[in-house]
């Protein structure tokens, strides 16, 4: 089993990625209106 350290800093990986990944896409979401919005 991996110590309990090790599994602090994979929590902490883990909830950080889980935040880029959101705030990626609202942003993703957020130009492709914008481009949608240009064009039309």
């Amino acid at each position: 089993m991996a110590g309990q350290q090790d599994m602090r800093a994979a929590n902490e990986t883990y909830g950080g990625f889980l935040s880029l990944l959101k705030w990626g896409t609202v942003v993703t979401a957020v130009i492709a209106a914008l481009v949608v919005l240009i064009i039309a």
